[in-house]
């Protein structure tokens, strides 16, 4: 009997896109051959995964995940919202973020008892789901002393499960439902308002220089001398920052606080110096450039 080597495996997977387990039990089963092993796994339908992994996946899950502490929130692709709301899909997803609390290599770490990696799990629902299935990203949250993380999801489809996801760790020596409360409202509040950093000093210098540009040559267009330009960019972009930057945004749910101010109220009432110490907000699709299908055409 032939010697299934990790040689072997890797030319089986890169020729077949199917996972490592399959790809093992493909050759063992035809004695090594690559040909034999191919056509086998396609008359199991596994190889179908990998004609899928080249279409577009810009449907899914925003999933987040709090656990002893730490927390992690995930970006899982679909190819449409229709498996996106798969019970399948939403347990893989969840799988995932319960692998993702313990391990920095998430794709490589062991998926639950399967016997494969994350990354072979996901080749393993593509075939059987049939389309295309992305992790796109992950963030994690260590456990912090006197740091409490809490979670907010927007558009939820099941629990922690949506189109919009938010984490906000807040350090605090106080553990109350007040604190509790407070942490739900401000990740709310982020996914509504979707700010770019948490301090105006934090904002990407290439992002504000992007605007300061954009502020120039639309002053310019009034025809207003350069003294009169400066001072009008100036004016853009300091209320851009003020707009985008966490702390000095207008509190969504009662309109008139800003979120620095919220926090030395909240500091006063707790008897506390309550900090935001950082904050992600996920959207699905983010940046992906989804196909567009001309069916007039």
């Amino acid at each position: 009997m032939v010697e299934i080597t990790a040689g072997l495996v890797k030319e089986l997977r890169e020729k077949s896109g199917a996972g490592m387990m399959d790809c093992k039990m493909a050759l063992s089963e035809n004695d090594g051959n690559i040909d034999l092993s191919i056509d086998w796994l396609r008359a199991k339908g596994i190889t179908k995964a990998a004609k899928k992994s080249d279409r577009i996946a810009s449907e899914g899950l925003i999933g987040s995940l709090i656990k002893n502490g730490s927390a992690a929130i995930i970006e899982l692709n679909s190819e449409t919202d229709f498996v996106a709301r798969n019970e399948e899909f939403q347990g893989l997803l969840r799988g995932i973020l319960d692998v993702s609390i313990d391990n920095d290599d998430v794709e490589n770490a062991k998926y639950q008892d399967s016997g494969r990696t994350v990354a072979e799990e996901i080749n393993e629902k593509i075939a059987t789901i049939g389309e295309n299935i992305m992790l796109r990203r992950i963030t994690k949250y260590e456990n912090i002393k006197d740091e409490h993380v809490f979670s907010y999801t927007h558009n939820a489809v099941a629990d922690s499960l949506g189109k919009i996801g938010v984490l906000v760790a807040i350090k605090s020596k106080n553990n109350s439902d007040k604190l509790a409360e407070f942490g739900k409202n401000l990740c709310m509040h982020i996914a509504a308002t979707n700010p770019l950093a948490l301090a105006s000093n934090e904002i990407s210098p290439e992002l504000i220089e992007k605007e300061k540009q954009i502020a120039q040559e639309q002053a310019r267009e009034s025809g207003k001398p350069e003294n009169i330009i400066e001072k009008m960019v100036e004016g853009r972009i300091k209320k851009f920052t003020e707009e985008n930057a966490l702390l000095s945004q207008i509190f969504v749910i009662d309109g008139e606080t800003k979120i620095a101010k919220l926090l030395e109220n909240k500091s006063r009432e707790l008897n506390d110096d309550i900090v935001i110490t950082r904050f992600t907000r996920m959207q699905l699709g983010d940046g992906i450039e989804k196909k567009e299908d001309d069916f007039a055409g």
